[in-house]
């Protein structure tokens, strides 16, 4: 039986895919934090207060959340693309592939999220 090393890309791409999927989650989630200060100052604009009320905290809340789900599927693809390629024969695995770059990939935007979701917590 011969080796087919599109087993290992496709599972790669996989990853890749669900990578794009959190970053996409957690930058809503920040999107979602956000914009209840914008409404806050757009509203304090028009009616010509000078004093803004900080009401924000559920769209705080809904957008810290977005952002640790956005952690969860990037650290459970992780999970899932190692338990798979560990499942895989050595010689479906590509001579030249660095097979510890998609954890670094992937725990690094995990860590990126993890210091949003504080950013977000202490602003």
């Amino acid at each position: 039986m011969s080796s087919d090393p599109r087993v290992f890309f496709a599972a790669e791409r996989t990853l890749l895919a669900w990578v794009r999927s959190g970053i996409t989650v957690m930058a809503l989630g920040f999107v979602v934090a956000k914009f209840g200060l914008f409404l806050t100052l757009l509203s304090a604009s028009s009616t010509g207060i000078n004093h803004i009320h900080h009401n924000n905290r559920l769209s705080n809340v809904l957008g810290i959340a977005l952002v640790v789900i956005g952690i969860a599927i990037t650290l459970g693809a992780q999970l899932n693309h190692h338990i798979y390629v560990r499942t895989l024969p050595s010689k479906d695995v590509p001579n030249l592939a660095i097979t510890w770059l998609a954890s670094l990939l992937t725990f690094s935007i995990a860590s990126v999220g993890f210091m949003l979701a504080i950013y977000l917590t202490i602003a």
